[in-house]
């Protein structure tokens, strides 16, 4: 388990997270490029599939249609129909799912995709979500539990404490083939500390909640009436309406200079200088929502999404021909990086993201991670049919 290999890291650096932190993924084939230099998109991309090792080229792309295609439903919920409170309609319609992006060999062939509509959380699932549920119910996060020596062959007395994963920023500027150092297995750590003992969330309560596996967001959908969404709706709600564009709010990154999403600046990993005013996780209605009046769909955290993940997946879909009605992901996951570890899809990107690095945080962009394992930068928001 991707949990077990965390707990190995401190005895003998094991691979865990290459593993469990595959979602953050590197555009920049291993040498960190010098502190001044501007990201140079044209010629980092291919190296940067290096992120997914071992994932296929896509499997056969389909052409892309000349113009890209997004139909809203017109379809409302009953006039008697109350609105979920913290949740906004999304009309439901088709659209072409995937990306182009060199980067993103997983999500390829576009395809044709159609949902039915949905409520969804307007924000992340915050703080003080989780604590209404957590005090209320007495749950336990995964990160939270002290972890059975059965689970765990070979892991010593002394590691078998919760922990979870933490981003760990180096001194200096470290070539980004090594995340060793930038992630470290922290004891204590969990959404309540998220940096490790020490830290409170006691002041960011109004952010999302984070350390949060899979089953974790499972136990809260269930208390709340809710489920957790497909990515087929995750990424049809984060389009807003907007058909082929790079970002939930257009093409343009920073349009008219306004930063529409809390992702890294600066050097990855190094130096964040939070020039969109945040080094780590904000609050989730810091930034404009898209035009369906969802926040953060776009950095901050990542977000659980229902489907395993397969890095063919698209590919199977596009075969089928015509439109793939709510397509509810395969029926079991596969990563060719890592054959042993079944992943789900994640969402968003995160306050991590840079096009020196990362850039997953574009609608069409896939994360992966293992259900058991939590990290700082990793959280969900649920629907409801």
């Amino acid at each position: 388990m991707v949990f077990a290999r965390a707990m190995r890291l401190e005895l003998r650096r094991s691979a865990l997270l290459l593993c469990c932190l595959a979602a953050a993924c590197s555009r920049n084939g291993g040498e960190s490029a010098p502190a001044n230099a501007p990201a140079q998109p044209g010629t980092a991309m291919k190296q940067g599939e290096a992120c997914d090792t071992g994932i296929s080229a896509a499997r056969g792309r389909a052409a892309s249609p000349a113009s890209p295609t997004l139909t809203a439903g017109t379809a409302k919920p009953s006039t008697s129909v109350v609105a979920p409170p913290g949740m906004v309609w999304v009309p439901g319609g088709e659209f072409d799912q995937g990306s182009d992006e060199d980067m993103f060999q997983d999500a390829r062939p576009i395809h044709h995709v159609g949902v039915d509509g949905f409520w969804m959380d307007a924000t992340e699932v915050t703080n003080a979500d989780f604590k209404r549920f957590a005090d209320e119910t007495k749950y336990v996060t995964v990160a939270e539990r002290v972890p059975r020596a059965e689970d765990y062959p070979g892991a010593l007395p002394d590691m078998l404490v919760p922990g979870s994963v933490v981003f760990s920023p180096p001194r200096k500027a470290v070539p980004l083939n090594d995340h060793f150092q930038w992630w470290n297995y922290v004891k204590g750590a969990s959404w309540r500390h998220p940096e490790g003992p020490g830290t409170s969330i006691a002041k960011r309560m109004d952010h999302p909640v984070v350390h949060i596996a899979y089953e974790d967001a499972q136990a809260y959908a269930k208390w709340a009436g809710k489920r957790i969404p497909t990515e087929a709706e995750w990424e049809f709600a984060a389009r807003g309406g907007l058909a082929g564009k790079k970002y939930p709010w257009g093409d343009e990154f920073r349009p008219g200079g306004k930063y529409m999403a809390n992702t890294f600046q600066g050097h990855f990993p190094e130096k964040n200088t939070a020039d969109d005013g945040y080094v780590a996780t904000n609050p989730v209605k810091a930034f404009p929502a898209n035009a369906y009046g969802l926040y953060g769909m776009a950095g901050n955290v990542w977000e659980w999404v229902s489907d395993w993940y397969r890095a063919d997946y698209y590919g199977r879909l596009a075969s089928q021909g015509g439109t793939a009605r709510n397509p509810p992901g395969p029926s079991d996951g596969f990563d060719p990086s890592e054959p042993g570890v079944q992943k789900r899809v994640q969402k968003g990107g995160s306050f991590l993201c840079t096009d020196q690095y990362c850039s997953r945080y574009m609608p069409g962009g896939r994360g992966k991670g293992a259900p058991d394992t939590g990290t700082s930068h990793l959280g969900f928001r649920l629907v409801k049919s």
